[in-house]
C-alpha cells in the first residue's frame, strides 16, 4: 500500500471532545441518570451506530434516536452535536402539523416499502395468534420455578383480573431439567394483500396532542409523531401518564421527567409506578436499539437503578403485570455451553442463587444454570416462531430427496462440492466466505435449476442482487435473483402457494450476517414443508441493523451442516480485509496502488483531502468517476461525518441551493422505505406531489412530510449504510475523534467496500490497529440458540 507525505509539522488530532460515536447507542448502561430539567439540544452525545432508532408507524430507521427534545423543536441544531445513534430517516421533530392532509393522500400511493410493511404487520399478526394458542407462553420448553416462575404468575394473574403476587422478586430455587419441547408446526401464512399505508393521524388527534405538549413545555412539533404512537386517545393517555412519551423516537428519560413535572406538578416523583413501568420499557427499546431481543434480569433492574428508579424490582413487575414485558426462564446445558452464544455475561450464580458446587439433587443429576431474561413481545415471539420455523425446514426433508442430485454433485469440486452436497442431504445448511465465495451459491442456484427445482436466491440490496445476477449470466433473467424486501412483499420472486407459503423448493438468502429476528422469521415461516433454506453470508461483517444476530447464532448452535468456503478474495484489498477479519492489520504490496493511505491532522484536513479523492484523484488515476466512489464514515455527526462530508461533496459535485428540503435535482441520495434499510438513488425533480428520486428499484415519490425522515445526501454513508452493497472505489474517512468508535467489524465491512481501490484517510494513528486486534463485535443477548437446542440436535 501507499501513503502520501505527511506535511513536516504534525500536531495531535483535532475535533469534538466527545468522540463521534463513541459507544453503542440505546445499551442500558450507557443511560443516564435523569436530571432535573430537559436537556439541550447541544448536550446531545455523539455515536457511531446505525441501528433502527424506532420500529413504529413512521418508518423510520438507522440511528438517530438519541436526539432531545429542544434538537427536535429546533430541525435547524449544529448536526455535529446530534446523537449518532439516530434514525436513518430522523426522529421527524421537524413535520409541520399542517401536513397531516397531505400525508393522507399521498398514503393512497403503494410501494414496494408499504407493501413490505403490510407483510410484517400480517406476520406479526399470525404470531398473535400462534402464540394465544398455545398453552405455554415460556419458549425455551422449560418448566419454570423460582424467580421466573413467580413473574410468569404475577403476569397470568393479572390476566385473569386478579392482583399480582408479592413474592415476584424473592429469591429464586434451583431451577429443575426442562422437558423437550416439541416441534410445533406454523400455521400457513395467507397471501400478503396489496399494501395499505398507515393513516396519518386525524387532524383533531394532532391538536389535541399539541395542546397537551405545549402545557408541558415539550415541543410541539412532536405533535404527529406522538398521536401517530400512542393512537386514539393519545391526549388523554400523555394527560394521566405524561412518561408515555418515552414511546416517541428519540425521547429520553430526563426529558420525559420534565414533561412530567411540568404536567402533574407535586405529584410528580421518581418512585411514581408509571415512571418505572415507562422506563422499563424504553430500556427494553433501547436495547433492541443495540441488537438484543432480550435483557436478563440483573442487568435490567441495574439499568432501572441508573435511571434513578428507587424500586427496579418494583418497576419490572409493573411492567410484567400490565403486559408491557414478558419474562423468560432458560435452563441451560451448563455455563461454559452459553458462552459462545452468549459472551460477557454476568455470572449466573449471582443472578438467579445457583449453587453449582453442592450436592446433585434427588434424580442424581446436577441442577443447571438457568438465567431470567425480559423482552419486548415482538423481538421474544418473532425469535420464537423463527426457532420453530428452522426446526420445522430441518425435520421435514424427504430422506429420498438427495438421489436427484447425484448428477450435479458429481461433476463439482473443492467448497462448491461440499456445499451441493451439504444440500442434497439437509434441509438447512450455512455457507460462509468472502465476496469472491459468492460463486459457490450461484453454482448450487444452476445446479438447482438444471434439475428443475423451483429455486431462488435473494439479497439484501438492489447492488447485491445486481453483483450475484452477473455471476448467473442468462440464468438470472428468469427472476432466480430477488431482493429480501421484494421477496416479503411480494413484488419479486415466484409468489405464493394457497396456504400462503412461498413456491420455492430452494431458498438461498445471501448476506445473511444482515438478517434481524422479524425479517428471518417471516422468511422462514413462509417457506413450504420440505424445502430447502441455504445461508450464505460472511460472518466477519457488521451485523443486523434491527434486533438479533440469526446467522452467529445458528453457527454457534452448530444446528446444522456448515460449509466453509475456501475461495479467498483477491488482491491486494482482498489480502488486507482478510487480514483484517483475522484480527491484524497488515502491509500488503500494492503495486498498481490499489491500496492508498493518505494521513491527516484533523477533521477539517479530513473532509478537504475526502473531496480531492474523490473528485480528483481517484477519477484521475483509475477512470473511476465520482458517482462510481463511496465515501465511509464512522458516523453521521462531527466535523467529519456524513453530514459534512456530503455538505462538501455537494457543494464541488453538484452545487445548488437545495430548493427542496436541502436538495436539488441531480444530487446523490441515500432513501431509506423502512427501519435498517438503505437505497441508493438520485434526485430527479422536486413537485407537490413530493420528492422524485430514481433508484435502483425505479422511479419513487418521497411525500414532502416524509423527505426529512427518509432521505439523506448519499455521497457519504456510514459503513452500515453501505454494507451489502460494493462500489469500484471506496474512500474510507477515520477522522481523529473516531478511535472509539472503531472495531474489527466495523474495520472489516468499510474497508472491503472497494472493489478495485481503497483509500484511507487515515487520522486515528495507532486506534485503527488496537481497533482491529483487540475490539470484537459488541455482544448481543439472544435466545435462538437455547431455543434450537430444544427443538434440533447438535449437527455431527
Amino acid at each position: 500500500m501507499s501513503t502520501e507525505p505527511v506535511p513536516p509539522e504534525s500536531t495531535e488530532n483535532a475535533g469534538p471532545a466527545t468522540p463521534d460515536a463513541a459507544e453503542e447507542p440505546g445499551t442500558p448502561d450507557d443511560t443516564a441518570p435523569a436530571q432535573p430539567e430537559p436537556a439541550p439540544a447541544d448536550s446531545a452525545s455523539t455515536s457511531d451506530d446505525d441501528t433502527p432508532a424506532a420500529r413504529d408507524a413512521q418508518g423510520v430507521s438507522e440511528g438517530e434516536g438519541e436526539e432531545t427534545l429542544a434538537a427536535a423543536a429546533a430541525a435547524d441544531a449544529d448536526p455535529a452535536t446530534e446523537a449518532e445513534a439516530e434514525t436513518e430517516a430522523g426522529t421527524g421533530a421537524g413535520t409541520e402539523a399542517g401536513e397531516a392532509e397531505a400525508a393522507a393522500e399521498a398514503a393512497a400511493q403503494l410501494s414496494e416499502a408499504q407493501a413490505e410493511l403490510a407483510a410484517q404487520k400480517l406476520e406479526r399478526e399470525r404470531i398473535e395468534r400462534r402464540r394465544a394458542e398455545k398453552a405455554e407462553p415460556i419458549a425455551s420448553g422449560t418448566k419454570l420455578s423460582g424467580k421466573a416462575a413467580d413473574l410468569l404468575a404475577a403476569v397470568r394473574a393479572v390476566e385473569g383480573g386478579a392482583k399480582p403476587p408479592a413474592t415476584v422478586f424473592a429469591e429464586p430455587a434451583p431451577a429443575r431439567r426442562p422437558a423437550p419441547e416439541p416441534v410445533r408446526r406454523p400455521q400457513p401464512v395467507p397471501p400478503v394483500p396489496a399494501a395499505v399505508a398507515a393513516p396519518a393521524p386525524a387532524a383533531e388527534a394532532v391538536e389535541g396532542v399539541r395542546r397537551v405538549l405545549t402545557d408541558g413545555g415539550a415541543p410541539e412539533t412532536l405533535a404527529p409523531q406522538t398521536a401517530a404512537a400512542l393512537g386514539e386517545g393519545a391526549d388523554d393517555l400523555l394527560r394521566e401518564d405524561p412518561w408515555q412519551l418515552l414511546r416517541v423516537p428519540g425521547v429520553r428519560p430526563e426529558q420525559a421527567d420534565g414533561f412530567a413535572r411540568a404536567l402533574l406538578g407535586p405529584e410528580c416523583a421518581p418512585d411514581d409506578e408509571r415512571r418505572g413501568r415507562a422506563v422499563t420499557v424504553w430500556l427494553l427499546e433501547q436495547a433492541a436499539l443495540a441488537g438484543h431481543t432480550a435483557l436478563e434480569l440483573p442487568t435490567l433492574t441495574a439499568a432501572l437503578v441508573r435511571q434513578s428508579v428507587p424500586d427496579a424490582e418494583a418497576a419490572v413487575q409493573s411492567a410484567l403485570a400490565e403486559g408491557e414485558a414478558l419474562v423468560f426462564q432458560d435452563a441451560l446445558d451448563t455455563v461454559d455451553a452459553a458462552r459462545p452464544a452468549q459472551p460477557e455475561r454476568p455470572t449466573e450464580d449471582s443472578a438467579n442463587g445457583e449453587d453449582h458446587g453442592g450436592e446433585s439433587g434427588q434424580d442424581g443429576e446436577e441442577s443447571r444454570p438457568v438465567r431470567v431474561l425480559v423482552g419486548l413481545e415482538r423481538y421474544a415471539l418473532a425469535e420464537e416462531s423463527l426457532a420453530d420455523a428452522l426446526a420445522r425446514v430441518v425435520n421435514s426433508l424427504a430422506k429420498e430427496a438427495s438421489a436427484r442430485w447425484d448428477s450435479v454433485t458429481a461433476g463439482a469440486s473443492g467448497s462448491t462440492a461440499e456445499l451441493l452436497r451439504a444440500v442434497a442431504g439437509h434441509g438447512l445448511v450455512l455457507h460462509t466466505g468472502g465476496d469472491a465465495s459468492r460463486a459457490e451459491p450461484a453454482a448450487l442456484l444452476t445446479a438447482a435449476r438444471t434439475l428443475g427445482l423451483r429455486a431462488v436466491a435473494a439479497c439484501h440490496t438492489p447492488d447485491g442482487r445486481q453483483r450475484f445476477a452477473a455471476l448467473l449470466g442468462e440464468r438470472a433473467a428468469d427472476g432466480a435473483v430477488v431482493t429480501v424486501p421484494g421477496l416479503l412483499a411480494g413484488t419479486e420472486g415466484p409468489g405464493r402457494d394457497a396456504e400462503g407459503a412461498f413456491a420455492l423448493d430452494l431458498l438461498i438468502l445471501l448476506d445473511a450476517p444482515q438478517l434481524d429476528v422479524e425479517s428471518a422469521a417471516m422468511l422462514v415461516e413462509s417457506l413450504p414443508d420440505g424445502a430447502r433454506l441455504v445461508l450464505s453470508g460472511d460472518p466477519a461483517v457488521l451485523w443486523s441493523a434491527g434486533p438479533g444476530r440469526v446467522f452467529a447464532d445458528l453457527l454457534a448452535a452448530r444446528a446444522c451442516p456448515q460449509v466453509a468456503s475456501r475461495t479467498p478474495d483477491p488482491g491486494p484489498i482482498g489480502e488486507l480485509v482478510s487480514g483484517v477479519g483475522i484480527g491484524e492489520l497488515n502491509q500488503v504490496d500494492a503495486p498498481g496502488k490499489e491500496i492508498v493511505i493518505v494521513p491527516v491532522r484533523e477533521a477539517g484536513e479530513a473532509v478537504h483531502r475526502t473531496v480531492q479523492l474523490v473528485a480528483d484523484s481517484v477519477p484521475r488515476a483509475f477512470g473511476i468517476t465520482p458517482e462510481e466512489t463511496v465515501a465511509i464514515t464512522p458516523g453521521h455527526g462531527g466535523a467529519a461525518g456524513t453530514r459534512a462530508l456530503n455538505a462538501a461533496l455537494k457543494e464541488r459535485l453538484n452545487p445548488g441551493p437545495g430548493r427542496f428540503g436541502g436538495f436539488d435535482p441531480g444530487d446523490r441520495i441515500a432513501y431509506s422505505p423502512a427501519p435498517g434499510r438503505t437505497v441508493p438513488g438520485r434526485v430527479v425533480t422536486a413537485d407537490a406531489e413530493g420528492l422524485h428520486l430514481s433508484c435502483a428499484d425505479g422511479p419513487v415519490v418521497v411525500p414532502r412530510e416524509r423527505v426529512e425522515q427518509s432521505v439523506r445526501h448519499g455521497w457519504a454513508l456510514t459503513a452500515h449504510q453501505a454494507v451489502g452493497s460494493r462500489w469500484p472505489a471506496a474512500v474510507v474517512v477515520l477522522p481523529g475523534d473516531a478511535g472509539q468508535a472503531l472495531s474489527r467489524p466495523w474495520v472489516y465491512t468499510a474497508f472491503g467496500r472497494g472493489e478495485r481501490h481503497l483509500s484511507v484517510v487515515h487520522g486515528v494513528e495507532q486506534a485503527l490497529p488496537k481497533a482491529v486486534a483487540e475490539v470484537p463485535a459488541k455482544p448481543r443477548t439472544t435466545r435462538l440458540p437455547l431455543l434450537l437446542r430444544a427443538q434440533v440436535p447438535a449437527a455431527e
